[in-house]
């Protein structure tokens, strides 16, 4: 085990847009939504219907696998709709939000085992927020995990600086790395650039790693895998800084309060900066969306695609907006000199500019061609890994390859930067995931 893991490989993307460092505006949305679309593994069945007045942590969805895993209402307020897609596939609950909010009391008081720690969580709905890998799925509450990982930080484009949004909540982190810690070892990852300001680096009863490195150095999976890999038949839990804050804020009040900071980001936004919002708040109450513009949750390498009247997700701090790129370029790649195109190798010139952000746009110049075997996707995955064999074992669905070549240790976001790097412009997230899901329906 290594508590310093000073990482090589990987690559940050220069995009415009970082988010300023100053809240813009709060939002007091007039409609919250739970969407249960948000969590993998995770097999809706409704508690509420139409009309019933519901309050903030109050169940509102259970699981149809392992009923004692719920979601609960982030909001006190009335159920206005209840929201289907194709074959009834419920999508979301919509709920309208009381002007005053009124909570759940869960009782302010700190749990002494680690049943108690599993029963506040499961019954305060922040379960959900426990992630297992393998699989990157909802974790089992039957089960108990080698470790529980936490980044403080992420190295994602433009991504949300967690000093800034939780800066002031280190008494709520520590408190729920507290109660996390009875039930397995924590294992908490802080920032080089800022271990000597960061507030996390205070935080006890936590195995600290001080990590460097360009992206992905801050993906818990990149530091799961430096520290203590996943082997065959292992188990460990992840859960966000964000919902540690959260579960500290239950055990210190009482109250589930999900309100965060959500980064407004990329180079199509009006205007940058955080916005105090709660999850299921609609996106066009946090943003401004105009014209022909993408808006992502999360960040542009693996984040999801928000219509304009969607919903902020529950793992989201941060919202992009980029420009849709649909022109078409004259001579494309056979130009010798493109100054406003970033290349991750050197056959354009950004290599000379490395401090240079660049206006990008959705535009992917070309479509998918036969896959090239390069050694550019080693050269952005910072893991004991062989990606490419890994990748087309998740295309020939052959079990036995995706488990000799690290299934078992990646999630999709983990190789997004194949994506990017990738010459035949595939899916790479889209063929890891296809992985994932034909392991969970063949190995369960």
């Amino acid at each position: 085990m290594s508590n310093n893991l000073d990482l090589k490989k990987g690559l940050d993307i220069p995009i415009k847009g970082a988010a300023a460092p100053e809240v813009i505006k709060s939002v007091a949305p007039g409609i919250v939504a739970v969407k249960p679309t948000d969590f993998k593994g995770f097999v809706p069945r409704l508690l509420v219907k139409e009309g019933d007045t519901v309050l903030a942590g109050s169940p509102v969805m259970a699981d149809k696998q392992k009923p004692e895993i719920l979601l609960t209402a982030p909001v006190s307020g009335t159920v206005q709709q209840i929201v289907r897609g194709e074959k009834r596939k419920l999508l979301a609950v919509l709920i309208k939000a009381d002007e005053t909010p009124r909570y759940t009391d869960f009782g302010a008081k700190i749990p002494e085992t680690a049943e108690a720690v599993k029963k506040l969580l499961l019954e305060s709905g922040l379960w959900v927020s426990l992630v297992q890998r393998p699989y990157g799925i909802v974790a089992n509450p039957s089960d108990t995990p080698k470790a529980i990982f936490i980044s403080s930080f992420s190295t994602a484009p433009l991504a949300a600086d967690t000093d800034f949004t939780l800066g002031d909540s280190l008494a709520d982190i520590q408190a729920g790395v507290n109660a996390l810690a009875k039930i397995a070892t924590v294992h908490l990852s802080i920032n080089r650039k800022v271990e000597s300001s960061t507030p996390f680096h205070k935080v006890e009863n936590a195995v600290l790693h001080v990590v460097s490195g360009p992206h992905p150095a801050g993906n818990v999976g990149v530091q799961i895998s430096h520290i203590s890999p996943v082997c065959k038949g292992e188990i460990v839990w992840t859960v966000s800084p964000l919902h540690v804050a959260a579960l500290g804020h239950v055990i210190n009040s009482g109250k589930l309060d999900l309100v965060r900071k959500v980064a407004v980001t990329g180079p199509a936004a009006e205007k940058t900066g955080y916005v105090v919002a709660l999850p299921g708040t609609p996106v066009s109450e946090i943003t401004k969306v105009e014209g022909d513009v993408r808006v992502v949750g999360g960040n542009v390498l693996d984040g999801c695609l928000l219509a304009p009247d969607s919903y902020l997700g529950f793992f989201d701090d941060q919202i992009t907006l980029l420009r849709e790129g649909r022109e078409r370029e004259w001579f494309g790649w056979a130009k010798p000199f493109r100054p406003k195109v970033h290349s991750s190798s050197w056959c354009y010139f950004s290599w000379l500019t490395p401090s240079k952000k660049y206006d990008m746009d959705t535009n992917l110049h070309g479509g998918p061609r036969a896959f090239v075997q390069t050694k550019c996707f080693e050269d952005v995955t910072p893991m004991d890994i062989f990606p490419i064999y890994l990748i087309k074992a998740c295309l020939a669905g052959d079990i036995e390859k995706m488990e000799k070549f690290g299934i078992y240790e990646v999630i999709p976001e983990d190789l997004a930067l194949c994506d990017y790097v990738d010459p035949s412009k595939n899916e790479i997230q889209a063929i890891i995931q296809k992985g994932i899901d034909l392991m969970i329906k063949e190995m369960a």
